[in-house]
């Protein structure tokens, strides 16, 4: 590693893998600097098993139709699937009935209506538009934590309706994150480099990492809002606007458990199981992805965050007490863990994706917007319409290094 570079890119997750790729290909010297001892950031790809890699974050392709990525992963060679998601469905009809399911949908379509109707007042908590009393409210409150990673009482009412999304979700059969990361130049990504202060009292930009100081014409700053929220990268002189716009935008929390399945054969090929329809603490069940003999089951918000803090094995021991209810106690027998993530304990995410604060949506603009045009800032955090996904993130990527190309030029 040179010590000074035209640009060096914080982060190579999706978004600073997307800004590295537009800079070097626009013929500057460049360098991404990765905390971690991959690339990838909170879209990453383990085998769980033989012949099953497994999405420990971003797993779907959202908003697939339209989405810029959808197109370089299949020509990558990577297998886009593209089978609907059954997340409003309930295989079997396991405690939640036909009607009662259409139940749900229509009272979740309702208070998106009221969602989108209050947007043109003043901003406040999602959940001061629910229903009181009313029979699907914790479902609602379950799907929040699932969407957001947290429930409406944390989530902006009107950062919830500037999301922009198709509804066309398609998965990546050999994992959304190994696709990502194979379009990382892992020549120039420094790995286990975390950068502690960004310097730019002067003329140059310094940068103080784990592995010596280095100097820039630009910086892209590609880091979860945690990061710049609790002061792990600090600049100097301060720049609290951006800390204060990141504590604002914080990462919900969504985890995920893989579970091998004996005898798969009685469970439906992508089907869908809710754990519970009366409490808003219960998993979202994924039967058999990809035909594949395994359960994906998916926590969020605040169950996931107390599920970690009981330990690793608890999220486990939490979804198969829920399969065991809803398909018998002898399905118990026929579960067999593979992994759980634990993402809010993760010290270089701390969370999944953002969400806005009631009243605090504008903030996105705050920490996406550039200082003294040469400190650029990108994630999917600073994404107005395509926040907490990774088409989002690399969308911001390229638009942080545009910024930066135009400033050197």
């Amino acid at each position: 590693m040179q010590d000074r570079y035209d640009v060096v890119v914080v982060g190579a997750g999706a978004a600073g893998i997307a800004a590295l790729r537009r800079l070097a290909g626009a013929g500057l010297s460049v360098v991404a600097l990765e905390a971690r001892s991959r690339v990838g950031g909170r879209a990453h790809t383990v085998l769980a098993a033989p012949d099953l890699p497994a999405d420990c974050g971003a797993g779907w392709v959202h908003s697939a139709d339209k989405n810029l990525l959808a197109k370089p992963i299949e020509q990558a060679g990577f297998t886009i699937d593209r089978s609907p998601p059954h997340w409003m469905r309930q295989s079997f009809n396991k405690d939640f009935p036909p009607e009662d399911q259409r139940a749900f949908r229509d009272a979740l379509n309702e208070f998106e209506e009221r969602l989108r109707v209050a947007a043109a007042g003043p901003d406040r908590p999602g959940s001061d538009f629910l229903e009181p009393g009313a029979r699907w409210n914790v479902m609602i409150e379950a799907f929040s934590s699932f969407y957001n990673g947290a429930e409406f009482d944390q989530v902006s009412t009107h950062d919830f309706v500037a999301y922009d999304d198709s509804g066309v979700n398609w998965r990546v059969r050999e994992g959304y994150g190994a696709a990502i990361a194979s379009f990382a130049d892992l020549v120039k990504v420094m790995l286990d480099c975390p950068v502690a202060t960004i310097r730019h009292g002067g003329p140059e930009l310094t940068l103080d990492t784990a592995k010596g100081r280095l100097t820039a014409r630009a910086i892209v700053v590609c880091v979860p809002t945690s990061t710049l929220a609790d002061g792990r990268l600090t600049f100097s002189p301060g720049l609290p606007e951006k800390s204060e716009a990141a504590a604002d935008l914080p990462l919900g929390l969504a985890d995920k458990v893989f579970l091998g399945v004996d005898a798969p054969e009685d469970l439906p090929v992508d089907g869908h199981l809710f754990g519970h329809t009366d409490r808003t603490e219960t998993g979202s069940y994924h039967l058999r992805p990809f035909g594949k003999p395994y359960i994906e089951a998916f926590l969020g918000g605040r169950c996931a965050r107390e599920l970690e803090v009981e330990g690793p094995g608890a999220m486990t021991a939490f979804v198969v007490e829920e399969l065991g209810g809803l398909l018998g106690s002898d399905f118990r027998r026929r579960l067999h863990p593979l992994a759980e993530t634990a993402w809010a304990s993760d010290p270089w995410a701390l969370g999944s994706y953002s969400h806005a604060l009631p009243g605090r949506a504008g903030c996105r603009a705050t920490l996406a917007a550039p200082v003294e045009n040469r400190i650029f800032f990108a994630g999917e955090a600073t994404h107005a319409h395509l926040y907490s996904t990774v088409h989002g993130a690399w969308e911001s990527g390229l638009r942080a290094a545009d910024e930066a190309i135009a400033a050197l030029a």
